[in-house]
């Protein structure tokens, strides 16, 4: 999906470098008429090499740059001087980028760690000068190897953010409100569905100068994970995240039943998800007075812990920052 400047899928087509050509010169100088093959080996074309790169968040780089082409490998010359390789090209990525074969949409591999290299295509070999092939039935080998052809293909990059924290919820419940307060993120805040286009990500500032990483992730409806509303496309952000924060509000007309839909749909992109600590916060509880939420409390989904929050009125900001921290360093 595309909003603004966030990118998190884009197809490119890349081509790796052809090897360059053997040699087959004869060596020749004065007073030496037949000095034997001395033909030098064609350099590797180029690879394509994709990298890993902290500075980048999105993918928004690649929407004007689809193609990429390394070098040719250089030909073989005399005195058995071998050609100069190819220039490799690098596609840098941002974290949490996963490249599927454009095709048959393998995953080929995924880049999470700072500088990792993975290479994306290799260039062609170089072909052997002559002189690899002298023998003693024949001194003087008038044919060399010509450079290996380089590859090329299509391929889809895909992007799920990284985050310690996801947060999980319908369109409405307060998400992007409650990044806003504990972090520094502003992101578009709106009382209709689907105001968060993109997700967004947060910093957390914590006690002794630590800090854990939010992303408010756009709202879940009931079928999102067989495309419906936005998709797929928001259900696999959350699978980076070690933590899961579902968010519901307290005019919810059932919180239970809320919480086993969004469960339902996360379990249906990915059972794995479920494996994933959760954490369940009733917001705009600013509403409820005491026995209100000893009401509600009656009803709540059990095995998980809650607890009521307010982003408007700063309530209970501490203890969730508290309740995460504790479950992210657990």
């Amino acid at each position: 999906m595309t909003e603004g400047n966030f990118v998190d899928y884009i197809k490119i087509h890349a081509e790796s470098g052809k090897g360059g050509r053997g040699s087959m010169h004869l060596h020749r100088e004065k007073y030496i008429d037949k000095g034997g093959p001395d033909g030098g080996d064609g350099g590797r074309g180029g690879h394509v090499i994709v990298r890993g790169n902290t500075n980048m968040w999105t993918l928004y780089s690649l929407k004007f740059k689809k193609h990429f082409r390394a070098e040719h490998g250089s030909d073989g010359s005399k005195q058995r001087s071998t050609g100069s390789d190819g220039k490799d090209v690098y596609i840098d990525v941002p974290l949490g980028t996963i490249i599927r074969d454009g095709e048959t949409q393998e995953i080929l591999f995924e880049i999470t760690k700072e500088n990792t290299e993975q290479q994306l295509l290799p260039g062609g070999k170089g072909g052997r000068g002559n002189w690899h092939f002298k023998s003693s039935t024949n001194q003087t080998p008038r044919y060399a190897q010509p450079g290996v052809e380089g590859q090329e293909g299509w391929f889809q990059l895909e992007l799920k953010v990284l985050a310690d924290v996801g947060l999980v919820g319908f369109p409405n419940a307060g998400k992007s409100t409650l990044l806003s307060v504990l972090t520094s993120a502003k992101p578009k805040i709106a009382d209709y569905a689907f105001t968060t286009l993109k997700p967004n990500l947060g910093i957390v500032e914590y006690r002794d100068f630590q800090t854990f990483v939010m992303a408010d992730i756009p709202g879940i409806i009931e079928g999102a994970a067989e495309g419906k509303g936005l998709g797929h496309r928001f259900l696999r952000h959350i699978e980076r995240n070690s933590t899961l924060l579902f968010l519901i509000p307290a005019d919810s007309d059932d919180i239970k039943t809320e919480y086993g839909i969004l469960l339902n749909e996360l379990k249906k992109h990915n059972p794995e998800l479920l494996d994933k600590d959760r954490l369940l916060a009733i917001s705009k509880s600013d509403m409820l007075d005491d026995e209100l939420k000893e009401e509600i409390q009656q009803d709540l989904p059990k095995g998980i812990k809650t607890l009521f929050i307010s982003s408007v009125a700063q309530q209970g900001m501490m203890e969730l920052k508290d309740t995460l921290w504790k479950m992210l360093n657990t």
